[in-house]
Order: structure tokens, then sequence, then C-alpha cells
């Protein structure tokens, strides 16, 4: 494949991962709806400006958005839409309080803090009225206009890599392409993979024994990418040391007798290794003999550290806007990070202007590091692409000069291709803004690779969310997996709509409890009794149903408390409107339709 003189060098792939944890209902402050809500303040509205600006100006933004299927339930729930104009009505008060407090103090600088805080606030306001209330909606036009490609993620960020199951993996990755559907109207063509877990085949032992001290017997499990590409996902993510640890291995498609016979190393060579996407060797096909290998993108490290430490990298200057101080009882922000372990009450003022100019150095800077990063292929055949996925939350929330530091890369990149183009078509500078499904209708993939399993968190294993402190979640976690299945497999509530309705919300309830956001939160301490009461308040519930069921399969009915307690369940978790329970019966996977897009390979 050769170069036109107008292709850049390289690619540089933001993907920005938006997800929140099923907080409707269950509790405001500190932890509960207090969550959403700053996340839609901070965050997701900002971003529809950064994506509203470039636009205006015709600059390219060409972000991945994964929105979790739980965050997209939330944003379009009418609790949220009646309370968040309340919440942000109540920082627009507050903002003025401290305005008047701080004039009385003589306290100019802090006095136009206040206002920043009042109009920040009050902006959300008025774009939140201006979509109708359907941030979802405004996330859809961007796509529409190509500006960016929305993924998908779990249905509840349920970690793939411990799921008790293959039927609740498939059932986590189909029930959020029917959710993503409902919402967005089209199907993702790439998914975050909860936490980036990824686990190949092979043989699962349940890793802790059932509550009850009971133990199911181990199995042949199906590997994550053969779920993702069952429900036509063609791409995901994962951490560098996953592909850099793996494995090259010839097509498993290729004729007969040409595979390695050993699988062998990659070479080391950087761009090898990270800067290229790679076919996930795995089983597929279909009854047709289709083959959809699934497609996998590393995390480059150095720009990764850079923008997500707040030790050593951006959000780390001592110039921006502290996370942890705030003002009570209104709760805003007056000062600057200051430095690295400055205690609290040494915080000195927060000034925006000063802010803003280091936004600009360091998008300069993070722009040189993609470029240093990707220039040993830059003369290849195929242009390297350098994947820089972060939570979304990060941007806005915890790093609250994140929004103008994206839109500020858009923008320095944007001005450098300019400026390269108009000095005689040079292009050995040049880096462009691409999503991966962009890139991957363009290039081909650097191979199959086989790895192991792992994440992103720390040492990259699965110590997250299985250890010590959070292994009796999972105790109670896979009696339930098997329990659903085995319900969902019986033709008993096929018969009865009641039967159909507590078997639902069984299903319900099972992603709740498998959502990996409780076993983070009480491993890292943020909110562990929030996250321990969270789960249990769902397992009780499943308990309760469990026996809802049981007296329904008995008696054929509910009594009126019975009749009660299950409306009241479904509608305080009332998530997943049409969830099917088929996704869970034993041996339930998806037919993926022929496209004609298989690889041929």
């Amino acid at each position: 494949m050769t170069k036109a003189q107008d292709t850049p060098a390289g690619f540089l792939s933001f993907t920005l991962h938006a997800h929140l944890p099923w907080v409707i209902n269950h509790g405001t402050w500190p932890h509960g709806m207090e969550w959403l809500h700053e996340a839609a303040a901070e965050t997701y509205l900002p971003l529809l400006r950064v994506l509203a600006n470039l636009e205006r100006d015709q600059v390219p933004a060409n972000f991945n958005v994964s929105l979790s299927p739980v965050l997209l339930e939330q944003l379009a729930h009418p609790v949220f839409l009646a309370e968040f104009p309340k919440y942000l009505t109540r920082k627009i008060v507050a903002a003025r309080e401290d305005e008047a407090f701080f004039i009385q103090a003589g306290e100019a600088h802090l006095t136009e803090t206040a206002r920043f805080w009042r109009r920040f606030f009050s902006t959300a306001l008025d774009d939140f009225n201006a979509l109708g209330g359907k941030i979802i909606d405004g996330f859809r036009h961007f796509s529409e206009a190509g500006s960016i490609e929305i993924l998908t993620c779990g249905a509840t960020h349920g970690y793939m890599p411990l799921l008790g199951t293959d039927e609740s993996l498939r059932a986590q990755v189909r029930t959020a392409v029917q959710t993503h559907v409902r919402h967005l109207g089209s199907p993702p063509r790439g998914i975050w993979a909860p936490e980036c877990g990824y686990r190949p085949a092979g043989r699962w032992n349940y890793p802790v024994p059932f509550a009850g001290n009971e133990t199911a017997p181990g199995f042949d499990r199906i590997g994550v990418e053969q779920a993702l590409s069952e429900s036509s996902l063609d791409y995901f993510f994962v951490d560098t040391h996953l592909v850099e640890e793996s494995e090259r291995v010839a097509s498993p498609y290729a004729p007969r007798g040409s595979r390695d016979p050993a699988p062998r190393p990659i070479a080391h060579g950087p761009q090898r290794n990270l800067y290229q996407p790679y076919y996930v060797d795995g089983t597929y096909g279909d009854a047709t003999g289709q083959r959809y290998p699934a497609t996998v993108f590393p995390r480059d490290p150095r720009t990764g550290l850079q923008v997500w430490s707040g030790d050593t990298g951006y959000p780390g200057d001592a110039n921006y806007l502290d996370f942890h101080k705030k003002r009570f009882p209104g709760g805003h922000r007056y000062w600057q990070v200051t430095g690295h372990n400055v205690d609290i009450g040494d915080k000195r003022p927060y000034w925006q202007q000063q802010a803003a100019e280091r936004v600009k150095t360091h998008a300069s800077h993070f722009v040189h590091l993609v470029h240093e990063a990707l220039q040993s292929g830059f003369n290849r055949s195929v242009p390297p692409i350098l994947s820089a996925p972060f939570d979304a939350e990060l941007f806005g929330h915890w790093w609250f000069e994140g929004p103008l530091w994206l839109e500020t890369v858009c923008r320095t990149l944007h001005s450098q291709n300019t400026a390269a183009s108009l000095t005689a078509g040079d292009r050995t500078a040049r880096i462009a803004t691409i999503t991966c499904g962009q890139y991957l209708d363009r290039y081909p993939r650097a191979g199959f690779i086989a790895m192991h399993e792992g994440s992103w968190g720390a040492e990259g294993n699965n110590q997250v969310w299985l250890n010590p402190e959070t292994s009796w979640t999972y105790t109670h976690i896979y009696p339930a997996e098997l329990f659903v299945r085995e319900l969902s497999t019986a033709p008993r509530w096929r018969d009865s709509c009641l039967a159909k309705r507590i078997l639902q919300q069984l299903c319900r309830e099972l992603l709740l409890l498998e959502s990996s956001d409780w076993q983070f939160l009480i491993t890292t301490g943020a909110a562990r009794d929030y996250a321990e009461m969270r789960f249990l308040t769902h397992n009780d519930l499943f308990l309760e149903l469990k026996s809802i069921w049981q007296a329904f399969e008995q008696d054929g009915a509910l009594n009126q408390h019975q009749a009660a307690r299950l409306a009241e369940i479904e509608l305080r978790d009332s998530i997943f409107p049409d969830i099917d329970p088929s996704l869970w019966a034993a041996g339930a996977r998806q037919a993926r339709p022929a496209t004609g897009e298989a690889a041929a390979i």
C-alpha cells in the first residue's frame, strides 16, 4: 500500500469512556444522584460544548465516545430529567451567595471566581434546556455529523474476565447492544470492555466457593472476543502489556498447513507493538462458515500516564483547579492544586487565566509526545495510530480544564496540518485525529495475536476486582448467575406475563450485582460503605425476587404483598425496560448476520 501525498504520517485516536453505576433511587449525597449530576454538568455538557466549538470552526474532532448502557438509561430517566435542573439551580444560587459573601469580605478575586461559577452552571442549564433535556441526542447529533463514533460497553459494566457463565458474558454484551440501538438509533461498531478486562477461551474454575460453601464444577469458557464478534462488535481496547506480552500467531483461516506450529513473541519494535491494531486469535465462526475476528487497539502508555496522573501528569499542575477543596455549603471550588502534597489548608486561590495558559502548554507538549511515539513508523506503508483511551469523567469533573485541553489538542493538530499542507504538501509532520472505525475502514490489521487474561487495573490483572476485600461479592454473584440461567432455560416464564415480569426483574438485579463499580469502590476505598451497601441491597432484592418466583411456581399467582413488592422493586430499579431473559438461557448465543465483510484471511 502506498500513501497518497495528502495522507497523514500518523493518527491519534482519543477514546472517552463515559460511565456511572446505577444511582437513580439509590441515594443522593454524598454518594448517589450527586455523582450523576456532577458528571452531567462538569463532563458531558462541556464535552458537547467542545464538539460544538470544533464543529463551528471546522476543526476535526474524531473522538471515540463510549456511552455505557447504564449511563444511557440514567440520562434518559424521568428522575434525572426532573432533578438535574434543580441541581443546577442550587449551584447557581450557591454561587450568588458566595459572591455576596466575598464582596462583603473585600475578596475581589474570589468574587470574580464566584461569578465564574454562576456563569458556568447557568450555561449548563441553558444547554440542557436547549437540548430539551436530551443529552443523549446531543451526542447523537455529533455522531450523525461524523465528528465522533459512539461505542457501547457492558450493560452494567460487568467485569468480563470474572463473569461466571458464558451466558452472563453474552447477556452483558447483547443487552448493551440492544440498549445502544434503542437510545441512539443504530448498532455500535466498537465496545469499551469494562476496565479494559480481557479473558481468552479456556478451562476455568470458580475462584471462590459459593455462599453456603458449595461450588459448581469448572467448565470450558468462551473468550471475550467471541462474545463481541457474535454481537457484531468489531473492536475493543486493552492495556499496553496485553499486547506487549502477547504471542503472534499466523492466521487461523489461512490455507491448511500455513499456521505456525508454535506461536512466537512479537518483536519489540514500538510501532509493531502499540501503534497498529491486531486481530485477536480466538474461536470464531457461524453456521455459514463466515468468520469475523475482533480487533484490539492497545493503549499507549506514555501519553496515558501524562494525562492520567495527578502526581506527574497534567492534572497535577499547580495552576489547575484543585478537586478536593470546596467551600461549603455550596460546594464550589476556589483554589488551585498549588503543588504536590500541599496541605489542603495551604492551597492558593485559583486563577482561571493562568490555568488556560497552562492548557496551551500542555496541549503542545502532548502533541509533541504523540509525534515522538509515532515518528519511527511515519514512513511505513500503513500509518501508525496512537490509541489514547481515558475515562470521560477525567475531563471536566476530576480535571476541570480537561475539556479545554482536548479542544486545544485538536486545534493544535489542525493548525499544524494546515501549515504543513501549505508547505509543498509536506506530510512528514502531519498527525490527524481519527476514530477507530475510520482507521479500520482504511487500513489493514497488523496480524493475529493471542493475549493472556488481564486488565488496565493494578498489576494488570484481576486483583482490583477480586481480592480478600471483595471476594465475598462473588460468592453471591456466581449462584445468582446459575439460578437465572436455570430459570431462563426452563419454559415456565414464557407461558405467563407475571412469570416473565419476575424473571425480567431477576435479570435486572443480576446485571446490577455484576457491576464492576462495587468491587472497584471497595478496593480503592473511594466510597466503600456505599458500594458494600449497594451490593448487599441488590443481593437482598435478588433473593427476595427468588422467593417471589418460588411462591409463584408453587401457587401460580402472587398474594397482595408479593405483587406489591414486585411492583416496588420494578419501580426502584427500572433499568432496561425491554430486557430479554432468553439471553441467559443455556447455550444462548447471537447469530451474527452476514455482511459480506468477513475477514479475508
